[in-house]
């Protein structure tokens, strides 16, 4: 159980770490070193590539091909046994690629940790080396400094950190040393400094409290290692469907061969039907075009700023049902831009933020700022009162340097015509008192035309207690701290930070400034990301839930959730979600979007608890803070831009532009490649439907004499195993490729989410493949058996059979396009690797019925010209049969 380090005293802390505010002694340091181990992060195990390989052979189909390539070899078939070895060779590389990846989130955790650290010990301050660090180690802090440990601050000076690897939120967050109450959160422990958060400015001293695993991001380390990445919905499909696909096959193997020997059939003939049936049936293409589909889309989306790592998370997307985003840098531009000044003249909305020139508006229309203005005074203060500067380019524009609050205020003030550095030379600064977290105010005095003035800038309640007046246009006025303070909530709850600006006479910064001049307030956002809300509102109608988690208080998340559209029954905090139990969280989690001062830990279990809910979860992060949720998720997307390596790695996307609209058009693009994966999927099981029905009826009709054995006496197979992977893997294998290049249908975007319990195929799609397969069947059987009956060879059967295959699928291409649209609404130009993949398809058989290595190899013969008109002229009607039930299925 974490220890509350920051519910207890300074004092109190040292005295429970047996140390002082001088440190350790090296001996004492010494024996703590070996009693506690070294101050580093484990980096896990890592998986042997000869593993991942080898995994590759563990499907139950392609146990099946194996004991089909035993068979062959045993009874002599080896042209069909060479056929299937490569078949599973190129499946084996092919899942080898897309599986082997270092998982290395453990070794970017352990490059968080600072490499060297000051420390005092024996009351001498030297630099060592982090993993050296101990409980009880006095550390010093300075700007620019990564933090080594887990420290318990004793003594600040303006430290402000930035936390955004814990909490998510860039802006730099001010340090004290008081005591906080124990159930604080991690992100509101203002005494507390996190191994790998780093300092923006101030010095430190902290204590060390833990150290290596036992740190915050020690323990996220280890919530990474225990997190298993949940399998994808494809996974789980395609696991199932080939579960499926082997029991049928098995079962019809050991049908057949009963059959076989119970009718003496000889057991050459026997193991040939056997294995000649499950090589038909299992559809051997589909890795190669799901790699095709995936490896497609992945291109598109990287075209629209996503980085899959991962190729399966690509078709995750399109089965995502929940999308639990951050707040900042996602939704939001991570930028913080003045949205309204408030007045005792009134509010003044400001135009947008990345315009400098942008209007400022006042109750009905546009509004000018005039010097002497409450406006322009309350601007002049904010400027002056400001230790962040503007970059002027050598282009004309210019970039804000410093604390995103100030340069906030810097931007809006440039806007209104007040430039800091011509402020300056007019009105020079004569003394200055920096912001503390103690006081909350930051003041500057300036010679205003040879009198000396001070602006302060801070906290509403604490800036309006300072004044005895207000300014108004017409001159200063008593003021009433309530209903001044009254105005400063209104902002509040709109989701602002709101600060207040005051002025006095004199030089007031040796001692806390009292008798000022009020002059406004102004509102603070950080705002939504453009597209942001169209995107979230395409969610909706996709049928997908978005939640929104932050660090950032209620009052801003709930402003900005309505700002973007995102729906919400309330906001939930972090203390509250502690409070709940799992069953209760779960039900809240159905009505509630909005999350407020989460921690990493409440994160991952929001999460976990989606997922528990049959759920396809995605998630959005950037920290280190994020990784567990990023990981346990069904596809973790990481930020590019401000997204840490930790973060990355243990994702399978990345958005390179940090834009939750990207998340949206990655969801579209996850959506296409399900729908061209069912496509090729029913393009392919229909082949294997109807090589099956077709084996086994010729073989029937070998047994029951309508089909004559062949010269050696043998009973005929309509194709022998090679043949039949001939069809599945290369001559499919180029047509469905074609499939994989199918753009999106609009319709797909406006349905709900593929269920996670749905299979590969519809129950509209399933039909189809059975009603194409039979007839597909049914022309290669006549064929075949016309031939055969004629007098010509085994071989030359066999080949105008696999020819009226060929010349069937390839015209049962075009249907499969569409699950609902006829094949004559779609153009063939808007895909025009199906022309290509087409005539290839049929040039490659055409070579190989002519070409000796081929037809030595797979048993085939050059057909005459007659039968290529007769297999020419029933072909097409397998288009008419796939039409008629597209077109009946659609009523």
């Amino acid at each position: 159980m974490e220890r509350a380090w920051h519910a207890a005293t300074s004092e109190e802390t040292l005295d429970a770490l047996s140390t002082s505010h001088e440190g350790l002694s090296s001996d004492e340091a010494g024996d703590r070193r070996d009693r506690y181990g070294p101050n580093t992060i484990g980096e896990g195990d890592v998986i042997s590539p000869v593993w991942i390989f080898l995994h590759q052979f563990s499907s139950p189909l392609i146990y099946i091909l194996i004991g089909a390539f035993g068979v062959t070899i045993a009874i002599g078939h080896y042209a069909d046994a060479i056929v299937i070895a490569l078949v599973l060779v190129i499946n084996a590389v092919i899942g080898f690629v897309q599986e082997y990846r270092a998982e290395n989130a453990m070794a970017a955790l352990a490059t968080l940790v600072s490499p060297k650290a000051r420390v005092r010990r024996a009351g001498r301050v030297s630099k060592i080396d982090s993993a050296e660090l101990v409980p009880g180690d006095v550390v010093l802090l300075e700007s620019g400094d990564i933090v080594p440990a887990d420290l318990r601050l004793l003594n600040t000076t303006e430290l402000r950190l930035n936390t955004a690897i814990l909490t998510g939120e860039s802006a730099p967050v001010s340090r004290a040393t008081a005591p906080v109450d124990p159930e604080t959160s991690v992100v509101d422990r203002q005494n507390m400094a996190y191994m790998g958060t780093t300092v923006s400015s101030g010095r430190g001293v902290g204590v060390v409290v833990e150290i290596g695993e036992d740190s915050q991001i020690g323990t996220i380390a280890g919530q990474v290692r225990a997190t298993e990445r949940a399998p994808t919905p494809l996974q789980t499909r395609m696991h199932r469907f080939g579960n499926r696909i082997s029991v049928a096959v098995l079962g019809l193997a050991v049908v057949l061969i009963a059959i076989g020997l119970w009718q003496a059939i000889p057991l050459a003939d026997v193991f040939l039907l056997a294995v000649a049936t499950a090589v038909s049936a299992i559809p051997e293409g589909l890795p190669v075009v799901m790699t095709v589909a995936l490896a497609v889309s992945v291109r598109r989306m990287a075209g629209r700023n996503a980085i899959i790592r991962r190729l399966p998370a690509v078709e995750t997307l399109g089965s995502c049902s929940v999308i639990v985003s951050d707040k900042t840098g996602t939704i939001t531009e991570n930028r913080m831009a003045v949205q309204r000044l408030w007045t005792a003249d009134g509010v003044v909305d400001v135009g947008a933020a990345e315009d400098p020139d942008g209007a400022f508006h006042q109750r009905d229309g546009p509004v000018s700022i005039e010097s002497g203005s409450p406006v322009y005074d309350t601007l002049l203060a904010a400027t002056l009162a400001n230790e962040a500067t503007i970059d002027e380019r050598d282009d004309g524009s210019f970039e804000p340097v410093g604390d995103p609050t100030e340069t906030a205020l810097l931007v809006v003030g440039r806007k209104a015509g007040l430039d800091q550095d011509e402020l300056l030379e007019d009105a020079p600064q004569i003394g200055h008192l920096p912001f503390e977290s103690d006081h909350r105010y930051t003041a500057s005095a300036h010679l205003v035309e040879g009198a000396p003035v001070t602006y302060v800038k801070g906290a509403p309640e604490r800036v309006v207690t300072m004044c005895e007046t207000i300014e108004t246009v017409d001159g200063p006025e008593p003021i009433e701290e309530h209903d001044v303070l009254a105005h400063a909530d209104d902002l509040a709850g709109d989701g602002l930070r709101v600060i207040g600006m005051a002025r006095g006479d004199g030089d007031l910064t040796s001692g806390e400034p009292e008798g000022l001049t009020f002059l406004g307030f102004a509102g603070i956002i950080d705002p939504p990301r453009e597209g942001v809300p169209e995107a979230i509102d395409a969610c909706y109608r996709a049928g997908i839930d978005v939640k929104m988690v932050t660090g950032d208080h209620a009052a801003t998340a709930k402003a900005v959730s309505e700002q973007v559209g995102i729906a919400s029954e309330r906001v939930l905090t972090g203390d509250e979600v502690a409070a709940l139990s799992d069953a209760e969280l779960t039900d809240r989690l159905r009505t509630t979007a909005v999350f407020a001062r989460i921690a990493p830990a409440q994160k991952h279990r929001i999460v976990t608890l989606l997922q528990a809910d049959d759920e396809i979860v995605a998630v959005t992060g950037d920290g280190v803070n994020d990784a567990p949720a990023l990981k346990a998720a069904h596809i973790g997307a990481a930020m590019g831009i401000t997204g840490t390596d930790v973060a990355k790695e243990a994702s399978e996307m990345i958005l390179t532009d940090d834009n939750f609209a990207t998340i949206y058009a990655a969801v579209e693009e996850g959506r296409t490649v399900f729908s061209n994966i069912r496509k090729a999927t029913t393009f392919l099981l229909a082949t294997g439907v109807a090589l099956v029905l077709a084996i086994l009826a010729a073989f029937g009709l070998a047994v029951g004499g309508v089909i004559p054995r062949d010269g050696a006496g043998l009973f005929p197979l309509l194709l022998v195993p090679a043949q039949a992977l001939w069809l599945n893997v290369v001559n499919n294998g180029i047509q469905d490729v074609a499939l994989g290049f199918e753009p999106g249908e609009r319709e797909q975007f406006e349905r709900p989410p593929y269920r996670p319990d749905a299979g590969i195929l519809s129950r509209q799609l399933l039909e189809r493949t059975i009603v194409v397969g039979i007839w597909l069947a049914v022309l290669a059987l006549a064929v075949f058996w016309y031939e055969f009956t004629l007098g010509m060879t085994l071989g030359y059967a066999q080949t105008a059979a696999l020819t009226t295959m060929v010349v069937s699928m390839a015209l049962f291409l075009g249907t499969c396009r569409s699950e609902s649209r006829s094949v004559f609404e779609k153009s063939p130009f808007s895909n025009p690797l199906l022309v290509g993949g087409t005539i290839a398809a049929l040039a490659v058989h055409g070579i190989a019925i002519h070409a000796g290595p081929t037809q030595l190899l797979l048993g085939v013969e050059p057909i005459a010209l007659d039968t290529w008109t007769r297999i020419l002229v029933i072909t097409p009607t397998v288009l008419v049969v796939a039409e008629l039930h597209k077109h009946w299925r659609s009523d």
